[in-house]
């Protein structure tokens, strides 16, 4: 939604329900007070497209459901008879005027007041997202290499670090990404290794997050870390209580978290 660049506009209407049941909107409304200009049932439901029958059964459930006559036929006359709201029906088409008038004020006001609602609104649908991994992390893919039967896709996250993903190339064409869209990225804490000290060490983790230890949850058998990185991001990871101990671990210490490329899902907004 950024990325093109739109502004999100707030819309809303005004329908009525009566015991549960939809009693009418605009349409029904606009029927009633077709019926009112040109007392012609006939007439009012040409002038919405709408077929005589479908018009009557709209206004037999509208009676209905008010308890009382809205619409009534006229009998006899010069012209056959033909139909007319009564004071109810009236004071109904009135008073749902006034309350549209108003909700659309509100409406008009709450526009006014909706800056960075596309950027909130993003952020609900992230929010709303429910998923089993502990680590879930927001970014824009920064570089795709392409393989023969896996792509190995670059995504940057808050604080500048990167995160690297090893995904099939039919998951690349499903999910549609490319570089510079939108993608999370999720990581199972028991697939993240920590370490405390990474002088001279080679590995083939790909992915390294550097960052700050901030709480330490033990269990019976295992421990949580949680990392705090830069940016305001964190990762969490499940290890034994006794590299917990070996590797000394204390909130404030430095740490690094360590995963594979395979082990990270990558996904894209609904």
């Amino acid at each position: 939604m950024a990325a093109d660049n739109k502004e999100i506009e707030l819309r809303g209407n005004v329908w009525m329900m009566v015991g549960g049941e939809n009693f009418g909107g605009h349409g029904r409304i606009a029927l009633l007070a077709g019926i009112a200009a040109c007392g012609s049932i006939t007439q009012a439901a040409k002038s919405m497209k709408m077929s005589y029958k479908a018009a009557w059964d709209a206004i037999d459930t509208m009676n209905n459901l008010a308890g009382e006559p809205l619409v009534e036929r006229l009998a006899g006359g010069k012209g056959g008879g033909g139909t007319r709201l009564t004071p109810r029906g009236e004071q109904l088409v009135a008073n749902f005027r006034l309350i549209d008038r108003v909700h659309r004020e509100f409406v008009m006001q709450l526009n006014r007041q909706a800056t960075g609602l596309a950027d909130d609104f993003s952020l609900l649908r992230r929010l709303n997202m429910r998923t089993s991994a502990r680590n879930q992390f927001l970014g824009r893919v920064s570089r795709l290499k392409t393989g023969a039967v896996n792509d190995e896709v670059e995504l940057e996250i808050a604080g500048g670090q990167t995160l690297v993903a090893i995904v099939t190339h039919e998951s690349v064409e499903n999910l549609g990404l490319q570089v510079g869209s939108e993608a999370f990225a999720l990581v199972k804490s028991s697939s993240v290794i920590v370490m405390t000290d990474d002088e001279g060490v080679r590995l083939s983790a790909r992915n390294r997050l550097a960052g700050t230890v901030t709480r330490l949850v033990p269990g019976a058998v295992n421990t949580e870390v949680v990392i705090e990185l830069p940016g305001g991001g964190a990762v969490a990871a499940i290890i034994t209580n006794e590299s917990s101990k070996a590797l000394a671990l204390a909130e404030g210490a430095a740490a690094t978290a360590l995963f594979k490329a395979s082990s990270v899902i990558l996904g894209v907004p609904a």
